[in-house]
């Protein structure tokens, strides 16, 4: 199986990296970018194991099987580096440290392959220290950069890098994608409900996987994308964007629970503490450093769970203009025909079209750290019809 196996209708771009992979020499620098989902992660990843792959053929290079390959996907090898973050910005100092590992030789392979998944969650200043990196890099290092756009990216990065464009993958691979992805780890799953989810997640494998697999999330959805349709009142509008901040704070919260004592603790033995004893300031540094990266690891879950309702939201109204205007394509909420069909009678199409407009922007908003709560009830309220 090959590693570019995990890409999921992305045929253009397969054949795109398979041949650089196969090159001597490489462009030292690409640029991953696609639509949220369509695997911009996953093709760089795939992307650093072909070229540090063991085999001597290089048509077969990214086989999938060879020590290389098994330990760049499982994030072990020597020579490959993957920078994410759960934070909602990357830091100076964290480009600065990724920069300096860069120049180090290739332990075992032919390259030392860096990969920065959330490149747009770098501020300019940020952004400036990886530049000079790119614009002047050892001969045996090779940049991978992931986001979701080309404009998120520093345009003096983007023109010294290779694109490589992602496309949103068609619901019947997604489906199909599914259908294997269950099949592999023995469980049963329906051609119609892979269809089902996989139309819901509008070509987002991850939020297709998790539509498929978690019936809590497929219940959330549906509560989510309910709300905007049938809002009569203020006051219901208002609650219903209360509702939504709420679930979004609990997901946050519940992460924190799991995760933040025993990194805590994790620290704290690794200093050398136990039972309580007294911290050294430096030692106490560190542990309000950790719990900061705590609380921005919380607010990117929160804004990015914002986001996801945002973008189940933006589905609905894409529903009711396509009702409104006849188009005849089928809709994606299937499940709300009725709500759907009676708010395309109520409204306008120009008021539909105004309605995503506003959306978009409340997406924008959220992503620049503006107030959530305040955003939402002013959507909410613009929705009542």
């Amino acid at each position: 199986m090959s590693v570019f196996d995990t890409l999921t209708g992305q045929q253009a771009v397969r054949v795109q990296l398979a041949q650089a992979a196969a090159e001597e020499k490489p462009t030292h620098a690409w640029l991953f970018t696609g639509p949220p989902g369509a695997g911009n992660a996953t093709a760089a990843l795939a992307f650093a194991a072909a070229l540090l792959c063991d085999q001597t053929d290089p048509a077969a290079r990214g086989c999938g099987h060879c020590r290389s390959c098994t330990t760049v996907l499982s994030g072990s090898h020597a020579d490959f580096l993957h920078f994410t973050t759960e934070k909602t910005t990357i830091t100076i100092e964290e480009a600065r440290d990724f920069v300096v590992k860069a120049q180090d030789r290739p332990a075992v392979g032919r390259w030392r392959v860096m990969l920065i998944e959330d490149a747009d969650r770098m501020p300019e200043r940020t952004s400036n220290v990886l530049l000079k990196a790119i614009e002047e890099p050892p001969p045996h290092t090779i940049w991978l950069l992931a986001a979701p756009s080309p404009a998120d990216v520093l345009v003096t990065i983007r023109s010294r890098c290779l694109p490589v464009q992602l496309r949103t993958p068609a619901v019947g691979d997604v489906a199909a994608r599914l259908l294997a992805d269950a099949q592999t780890r023995g469980e049963n799953l329906e051609p119609q409900q892979a269809q089902f989810v996989a139309r819901l997640a509008q070509g987002n494998l991850e939020v297709a996987h998790r539509l498929a697999t978690d019936a809590q999330a497929r219940k959330r959805r549906s509560t989510v994308v309910q709300m905007p349709i049938t809002l009569r009142s203020i006051a219901a509008a208002m609650e219903a964007a209360d509702d939504l901040i709420t679930i979004a704070e609990a997901e946050a919260q519940a992460d924190a629970e799991a995760r933040n004592e025993a990194e805590r603790a994790a620290l704290l033995t690794a200093l050398g503490y136990e039972n309580g004893e007294k911290l050294s300031p430096t030692h106490r540094a560190q542990v309000r450093q950790l719990e900061e990266d705590q609380k921005r690891r919380a607010k990117r879950i929160q804004t990015d769970t914002l986001d996801r309702f945002l973008a189940d939201i933006q589905t609905v109204f894409r529903d009711v203009l396509t009702v409104q205007l006849s188009t005849g394509v089928e809709i994606i909420n299937a499940h709300l025909a009725d709500d759907i069909y009676a708010y395309a009678e109520r409204t306008a199409p120009e008021r539909t079209l105004a309605h995503l407009d506003t959306v978009a922007t409340t997406r924008r908003r959220i992503r620049t750290n503006a107030g959530a709560r305040l955003a939402f009830e002013a959507m909410m309220t613009s929705f009542i019809a």
